[in-house]
């Protein structure tokens, strides 16, 4: 009995020393863990991983790593187990492909400079149950079978087979904005309404049918709202991917969702948003109002289906309605970004947006944008082969990608057991590395002195005098990623993109509400602009 009363008279003693020294000792080790020490970075950051959760909390995180970069240099430890790299060499040495390393069994999982654990948070739920996707999935393996199930239907050969899609969406939109702006004088939030687009070209391609946000000028189904609270949730609890094994699929909660005793997650409201299409689609297939809709050209759905006759055990039926919820959350916000940011330098540079509707016109009266497969006549949509030929354009839209790339995040990676040589630098077994585009596409040795600046040029530049600079610009571009893990719908989002931008500008006259009001960006992943309001009118052939 002494020696126990002993042992808790001790103890509430120095409770407080044993605690103390203990948790002292976690930081020790976080600060000096595989050596990382040796590079820069904030001091907190190399202790704890909630500094970084604080810093994307402030959803300005794409400026936060410029700034790292700007004071630290080219590696910065922004985590106690996370290094950043500014330098774009780093893209291929990070994200290429056959890169001599082979896949190990680490910490679990197949590694290959595999993802790190923020991508398990980005797993959609569907009725309690999380669903790996292209974009969520951390196994390399899985990815490659699933890629090649799904590859097909986003191949550059396929891409003009859902052109007539878009252009239903275009013709629409462009109907739509006479409509409610040009003829009203109503000054227009561009950044929402451009999603709106992008919004119902995704179900369009997907499903064969507009989803009604721009008819209906509103958020249907505020199923918008569901995926900026996803992607609010993703972005913060990504830092700490274990807290979302507490808050979101903790076995308890996974359980009383799937049996409908929980309300269910933002995730799961978009799968379900997307499992209802693909029944709508499913029953509506012998319409006739579908198999009219159907002539415009093949959808996604239809290819899922047709790849799960071919791969069964990989594309089922949960993995096609989470392909079809990534279609959602990923498709439609970096295509309305990519719009938002194009239209944004335009009316920030006039110099430019008078450049460009020079050639715009010069080849609409050559007959040369005669739209090919808008049967409507509403819109005159420009054929994408048309706008691809388009010098300046592709000059105007690779400068915004440049300068407003949409993902503002790492794209984090786990380095092999056996470490990784990045930029010539040995980087231990087990870290997570990345690149951020907001820094790689300001590098001044790829891009210029003058890569802070909006400037086209550079890129007709490059190809006439420099074509070997021209070639390392692009390899430096970022806006998709790179590797196997390059955003596998890439080609249809420039499609959207190259048409959407002179179908529009050739019968609308665009300009800034105010033109001294100050940039507001969020970065929840994607960096949205949240202030481009605009007024619109119809376009006489003459610009000043």
């Amino acid at each position: 009995m002494h020696l126990l009363s002993f042992l808790f008279d001790f103890s509430g003693h120095y409770l407080f020393v044993i605690l103390s020294v203990l948790f002292v000792s976690y930081l020790v080790f976080q600060r000096y863990q595989k050596g990382l020490n040796r590079y820069p970075g904030p001091f907190l950051a190399s202790i704890t991983n909630n500094w970084r959760l604080v810093d994307v909390w402030k959803r300005d995180t794409h400026i936060t790593f410029r700034k790292l970069h700007q004071q630290y240099g080219g590696v910065v430890r922004v985590a106690p187990n996370v290094l950043s790299f500014a330098d774009p060499r780093a893209i291929q040495d990070i994200y290429g492909l056959n890169k001599g390393y082979v896949k190990h069994h680490y910490a679990g999982r197949l590694t290959h400079m595999n993802k790190s654990g923020y991508y398990d948070v980005l797993a959609p739920l569907k009725k309690g149950i999380p669903v790996y996707t292209l974009f969520s999935t951390r196994s390399e393996a899985f990815h490659a079978r699933l890629r090649r199930a799904v590859n097909h239907a986003f191949a550059l050969s396929t891409l003009l087979d859902y052109e007539p899609l878009v252009d239903s969406c275009t013709s629409v939109f462009l109907q739509r904005t006479e409509e409610l702006f040009a003829k009203t004088g109503r000054p227009c939030s561009f950044s929402r309404w451009l999603q709106f687009f992008a919004f119902d070209v995704i179900g369009e391609i997907t499903w064969s049918k507009r989803l009604g946000f721009v008819e209906a000028d509103a958020d249907i189904e505020h199923i918008i709202s569901a995926v900026d609270s996803f992607q609010n949730y993703a972005t913060v609890v990504g830092q700490n991917p274990w807290l979302d094994q507490l808050f979101i699929k903790n076995p308890i909660k996974l359980y009383l969702e799937s049996k409908g005793l929980w309300p269910s997650s933002p995730s799961a409201a978009i799968v379900n948003f997307a499992l209802d299409r693909q029944h709508e689609h499913k029953k509506g297939k012998l319409d006739t109002e579908s198999q009219q809709t159907k002539k415009k050209g093949v959808n996604f759905l239809d290819r899922f289906v047709q790849s799960q006759e071919k791969h069964p055990e990989v594309l089922t039926d949960d993995r096609i309605t989470a392909m079809s919820a990534s279609l959602i959350i990923a498709g439609s916000d970096s295509t309305a970004i990519s719009l938002s940011s194009a239209f944004y330098y335009l009316l920030k540079n006039p110099r430019v947006y008078q450049k460009l509707m020079q050639e715009i016109d010069a080849a609409d009266d050559s007959g040369a944008l005669a739209s090919s497969s808008d049967t409507t006549g509403a819109g005159n949509v420009v054929p994408f082969t048309a706008a691809n030929k388009l010098p300046y354009l592709d000059a105007v839209i690779n400068e915004s990608f440049r300068m407003h790339p949409a993902v503002g995040l790492l794209l984090e990676r786990i380095t092999p057991p056996s470490g990784a040589t990045i930029c010539g630098e040995f980087i231990p077994g087990g870290t997570i590395v990345g690149c951020n585009a907001w820094v790689l596409h300001q590098d001044k040795g790829v891009f210029g002195e003058d890569a802070d600046v909006y400037r086209p040029e550079r890129w007709l530049e490059s190809e006439g005098a420099n074509p070997a600079q021209l070639s390392i610009m692009r390899q430096s571009m970022f806006q998709f990623g790179a590797g196997s893990r390059t955003c596998i719908g890439k080609n249809i989002s420039l499609m959207e993109t190259y048409k959407m931008i002179p179908s529009f500008l050739r019968k609308f006259e665009i300009a800034l509400v105010d033109p001294n009001e100050p940039e507001v960006m969020k970065n929840a992943f994607f960096v949205h602009r949240l202030n481009l309001n605009v007024r619109i009118q119809k376009r006489t052939k003459t610009m000043t």
